[in-house]
């Protein structure tokens, strides 16, 4: 049974709350019964709590999956991730599963053996109605959003700042109205553009053509290429099945997992990890969705190697993913290979020359040294050519720790304002940012 560290079980935790708690629970003192089986890739354990019977706390590894009679509503809770510390620590040791373990790992096998029913077949003749009504609501929108952008030319854009959110909103309410919910969440993202620091009015005319560049492609579609045409529909907004996406030719590798991060709009969690082929050098970005309590896809470990199939949605520069079958366990990450800066470089202007949508490609770097500074942290590589740092969150101080000031391997999103750092080898782990 592969054993995670530390890093990897607290990547799992559903907030930085639930991973604090975690820590406290992993000695020995308050667990009593534990017990690791290989054979079933299972670990569990009792926990003394408040009341007077233990917690049973078990956890299912090829997941992985969790289960604890405690009250929480978070996955996994504080027990199960103070469990698996416990024994990545090397401090839960082999024994025979008692029978609630069993019965629950029994209860989840015979769930991942039963076969869906599969969906009623579609009636033709409504599918081709619907998608002919969305057809002309989308066109309609897109002739509004046309004269509106020519509106925005027209009187210039010095007065956007103070119009704030009403500027835009009512034609964003209108893209949802036509069934264009893609346009419509850029049109919202499109004020912080406009109360950003000096140079917004570059940032918000880049947005500006983009849309108007969506616009003139969605008129064109029929004289695209597939791939172009996939991405002008994603920028629009039209769904894509995942069933389709899983019908697509599959892309085999072993799948390095680089990076995590997770982010909250008002009640929808979305969860984003990045991979990396081992084989292909080809990246890839897999989403999952929660709302409100609904806990995120918790099973793409950072800091792992899984041997699978991934599916890639269609686009230009195809980079959103859904796994596939899965073949055998998780390993540990073996140091992934980087470029230097000017290979990410390249490696972003492809992507933004196939698909202009693209906002920010995965590459990594190898040899590359943080250097602190103000305003912009940047980084170095071997040439000595920088590139400057955009956190968005990620904890730049982290990296700096990791890095002592030497070379170190990073991966990372290239921007066109810069670098964002995901995660960061450090020896034989990663350390996520």
């Amino acid at each position: 049974m592969t054993v995670w560290s530390a890093e990897q079980v607290l990547a799992l935790a559903p907030d930085a709350t639930a991973a604090a708690a975690g820590r406290r629970l992993a000695t020995p003192a308050p667990w009593s019964g534990t017990g690791q089986a290989e054979a079933d890739g299972a670990v569990w354990g009792l926990c003394r709590g408040s009341g007077t019977a233990p917690y049973r706390t078990v956890v299912d590894l090829g997941g992985p999956a969790y289960q604890c009679s405690c009250p929480s509503r978070k996955f996994p809770c504080k027990h199960a991730l103070g469990l698996l510390l416990l024994w990545s620590d090397g401090q839960v040791g082999p024994a025979e599963a008692p029978d609630w373990v069993h019965a629950w790992l029994q209860t989840r096998a015979a769930k991942t053996a039963a076969a869906p029913a599969g969906p009623r077949s579609p009636d033709p003749a409504a599918a081709r109605g619907r998608a002919d009504r969305r057809a002309d609501r989308v066109a309609g929108g897109i002739d509004e959003l046309d004269r509106w952008l020519a509106d925005q030319v027209r009187t210039g854009l010095a007065a956007v700042p103070g119009a704030g959110y009403r500027h835009f909103e009512s034609v964003a309410a209108r893209m949802v109205d036509a069934q264009a919910p893609g346009l419509a969440s850029t049109l919202r993202r499109l004020p912080g553009v406009a109360a950003g620091p000096e140079g917004w009015h570059s940032d918000l005319l880049e947005e500006l053509a983009l849309l108007r560049l969506t616009v003139t492609g969605h008129r064109n579609l029929d004289r695209l290429p597939p791939g172009l045409a996939a991405s002008v529909r994603r920028e629009v907004g039209y769904p894509v099945a995942k069933d389709d996406v899983l019908a697509t030719p599959a892309v085999a590798d072993r799948w390095q997992v680089l990076g995590r991060r997770d982010s909250d709009q008002e009640r929808i969690s979305t969860r984003r990890v990045w991979l990396r082929g081992e084989q292909s050098g080809r990246p890839a970005l897999v989403l999952s969705f929660g709302v409100a309590d609904q806990a995120l896809d918790p099973s793409l470990v950072p800091g792992t190697t899984l041997d699978a199939d991934l599916h890639f949605y269609p686009g230009a520069a195809p980079l959103r993913a859904l796994v596939g079958d899965r073949r055998g366990e998780p390993v540990p990450l073996a140091a992934p290979a980087g470029g230097d800066l000017t290979a990410a470089a390249r490696a972003f202007a492809a992507a933004v020359a196939a698909d202009p949508w693209t906002y920010s490609w995965p590459v990594v770097l190898s040899g590359v040294v943080p250097v602190p500074g103000e305003p912009l942290w940047q980084v170095r590589d071997g040439s000595g050519r920088r590139l400057p740092l955009r956190p968005y969150g990620a904890d730049l101080w982290r990296l700096l720790a990791v890095s002592g000031g030497r070379p170190v391997t990073v991966a990372a999103e290239f921007t066109a304002r810069g670098l964002r750092p995901l995660s960061v080898v450090d020896g034989p782990g990663l350390v996520l940012l």
